[in-house]
């Protein structure tokens, strides 16, 4: 029973965490119960009765939105700060949120999605033959993130008092801005790319166009790089929260910090993102063993001769 819920036990060692802090507890406790409400109904009812996981690719974004929203009506920050992080986290959500409805509109959740059928064959490895628990956890976990680690920027950021903005948030804007329009761009060059493809009718093709050309999962790097920039924009307000959490709190806030680019980092390669999808796209499309010869995985590079 431990190795199934070992999934949640970093996401709530970082929940405690930031509901230990006298500066996040309202926040982190709105949100907790936020993403719990949400979560339930949107994620875990569903998959319970479908027995399919896409349902938390409609939960995730939409509970960042539900983040950005807490962030924004209830830190205690200077007010523009708070409206630029809480913009940013919103803008995420509803980039992936907006295009999540469109897919359950158009019925494509009635079929799970590749990447959560290859955690079946994980959790198969694993040992986990109890399906139905194991799809339940890892959508909690998924909702455990948005309540701790994805929440450490956001909830820092917010609560810097500072009119001043430092170049080091300024730094971290721009970094969110490239990688939210790279990543918007790859998907728009590989739906064209999908598209064209459709229309000569030319099927199981290799996307090699524009930002696919320097890497296999472009759209994963930028992700990763989006919250890479919140990471490095709450570095400034993180420091100024000294003195007001003790040393112990706020040095483990700095460490939770830097653990929401890894934990997005590890996702994006291993559990839901690069691995999952290459598992499939190897065995359907010819030229995809050439393509992982030729091109760099997750960090854009030149192509391998």
């Amino acid at each position: 029973m431990i190795n199934y819920f070992r999934p949640v036990y970093p996401f709530l060692i970082g929940l405690g965490l930031i509901l230990w802090t006298a500066t996040f507890f309202k926040l982190a406790l709105l949100n907790s119960l936020g993403q719990l409400v949400l979560f339930t109904f949107v994620v875990c009812i569903p998959i319970w009765r479908t027995g399919r996981m896409s349902y938390v690719d409609i939960g995730w974004p939409w509970g960042l939105v539900l983040l950005g929203i807490i962030s924004f009506c209830f830190s205690d920050g200077y007010w523009l700060r708070s409206l630029v992080v809480s913009g940013v986290v919103i803008l995420i959500g509803l980039r992936m949120g907006l295009g999540a409805l469109k897919m359950w509109q158009l019925g494509l959740l009635k079929k799970e999605f590749p990447r959560y059928q290859y955690q079946r064959i994980v959790w198969k490895e694993e040992g986990k033959n109890n399906t139905a628990l194991a799809l339940q956890i890892d959508a909690i976990a998924q909702g455990l993130a948005n309540a701790s680690f994805l929440a450490f920027p956001v909830f820092i950021i917010a609560s810097n008092n500072s009119k001043e903005f430092l170049v080091l948030e300024l730094v971290g804007l721009v970094i969110w801005i490239l990688a939210f329009a790279m990543e918007s761009i790859a998907d728009f060059q590989k739906v064209s790319f999908l598209q064209r493809m459709k229309k000569e009718g030319k099927h199981s093709q290799v996307c090699k166009v524009g930002f696919w050309k320097y890497s296999r999962h472009p759209n994963y790097f930028a992700e990763w790089m989006v919250w890479n920039g919140l990471v490095i924009a709450a570095i400034p307000s993180w420091i100024a929260l000294r003195g007001l959490e003790s040393d112990l709190v706020w040095f483990f806030l700095g460490i939770g910090l830097l653990l929401a680019s890894k934990f997005m980092y590890t996702t994006l390669v291993y559990t839901t993102g690069a691995v999952p999808s290459e598992y499939f796209s190897a065995q359907k499309r010819p030229g995809y063993k050439d393509y992982q010869k030729e091109t760099n995985r997750f960090f854009p590079g030149p192509t391998k001769p």
